[in-house]
């Protein structure tokens, strides 16, 4: 026996959610399947930034659990600066801290209450006619529908079934983080160390992060770029051990309260629409290649899949993939041959000189690392990220011959 919904999700964290909320309140019949029984944890490093802050808002979720933040301190060797995020983009002035137990169940949460049916501690594996979804097989039962949205996260069994996997030979992230107990668990700024090392001395991609939690925690954690030398070989636990003692006096930091759990950060995706489907947030590859952040790109895009859907199931796929490409694409490319500009040693060490140097280029280092730069950003951070998107697509052949040997 085959049930039928308007829209069906495959994932509930924030993506699956936003789409899922989007969707039921303008009465559509969705039902969102996860692996996971309800409040599951999500391995993340809990930080909203003002665009992720924007797209709640947007949701209609209150910021009532999470911890404000009022902007990002950045340290390079012995530079340190503390930038508030800035009143001049379209998204709020202020990010937040709010770990993902709680942030994923106050939004599914919210998708329950629009009218969707969540079904927990249930796998769901897309239905192909040729090429076409048409619907999901889910704990034994099967379920039809015009469009099935895939928010599985990074990659899996959905992934290979619909050809989502990354797109060999380009970048992807590893990160790492834990919780522990802080005095300074109500810091008003997120910290971001720039200057990490292995244990060779080699400089890495990727920073240190503590972000606190208003709790009594702290979220800490490190991560890296796979285009750096020696990448293979690097150890994340030892990574965050190093910065966990850099920074246990000046944060007043106890043990780890946890095993400290790592993941992959897939930036990209060999295709995410197809004839009855479309792939969301990480499943979709949507994650910024310069800080690792994705609940910002997955909650719009979340929104913009539901919306399309809502306006015309039949063509909602394409038009999706083209409006995604319009939003994300210019920005993320560029991201990404960055990264393999600054998995050369030499060139990441005087790049951070230059990020953190002025107060003007600092500004600009903080709206790339708050997702709040694209083709349409104004002022000095929209020229310098244009001109930069032009000279890296020019420079890309290169920058990809002679990448650093992970």
């Amino acid at each position: 026996m085959t049930s039928s919904a308007d829209l069906l999700v495959i994932g509930a964290g924030p993506a699956g959610a936003a789409a899922a909320i989007r969707a039921a309140r303008q009465g559509a019949k969705v039902v969102v399947f996860d692996k996971a029984p309800y409040g599951r944890d999500k391995v993340c490093g809990d930080g909203l930034t003002p665009r992720a802050v924007g797209a709640l808002a947007e949701l209609d979720i209150a910021l009532d659990g999470a911890h404000h933040i009022d902007g990002l301190r950045m340290i390079a060797n012995d530079t340190v600066r503390e930038l508030p995020w800035p009143d001049n983009t379209r998204f709020p002035n202020h990010g937040a801290v709010w770990p993902r137990r709680r942030l994923d169940a106050a939004l599914i949460d919210a998708a329950v209450e629009a009218g969707a049916d969540v079904r927990w501690e249930t796998e769901a594996l897309p239905v192909l006619d040729g090429h076409r979804v048409t619907g999901v097989d889910a704990g034994g039962d099967r379920w039809a529908a015009p469009m099935t949205v895939v928010a599985s996260g990074a990659p899996g069994k959905v992934a290979k079934m619909l050809g989502t996997d990354r797109v060999e030979g380009e970048p992807f992230g590893l990160a790492i983080r834990a919780y522990c107990e802080s005095p300074r668990h109500a810091d008003a700024h997120l910290e971001a160390c720039l200057t990490l090392s292995d244990e060779a001395g080699t400089p890495v991609p990727g920073y240190g992060w503590l972000f606190p939690a208003g709790d009594g925690t702290v979220n800490i954690g490190a991560g890296a770029l796979s285009t750096m030398k020696g990448f293979k070989k690097l150890n994340l636990n030892r990574l965050l051990d190093d910065y966990h003692e850099m920074v246990r006096e000046s944060w007043g930091l106890g043990p780890y309260l946890e095993r400290p759990r790592a993941w992959r950060l897939p930036m990209t995706a060999q295709r995410r629409h197809g004839a009855g489907w479309v792939a969301i947030g990480d499943a979709a590859g949507l994650i910024n290649p310069m800080n690792g952040e994705g609940i910002d790109y997955g909650l719009e895009s979340g929104m913009l899949a539901a919306d399309l859907f809502l306006d015309d199931p039949a063509t909602a796929p394409d038009r999706y993939h083209v409006a995604v490409g319009e939003r994300f694409d210019s920005f993320l490319s560029t991201g990404r041959r960055f990264s393999f500009l600054i998995g050369h040693p030499w060139i990441l060490k005087n790049g951070l000189r230059l990020a953190v140097g002025t107060q003007a280029i600092a500004n600009i280092t903080l709206q790339v690392m708050g997702n709040l730069v694209d083709g349409e950003t104004p002022g000095a951070a929209g020229r310098i990220f244009r001109l930069t998107d032009r000279t890296l697509a020019t420079a890309d052949p290169v920058l990809r011959k002679t990448r650093a040997a992970a």
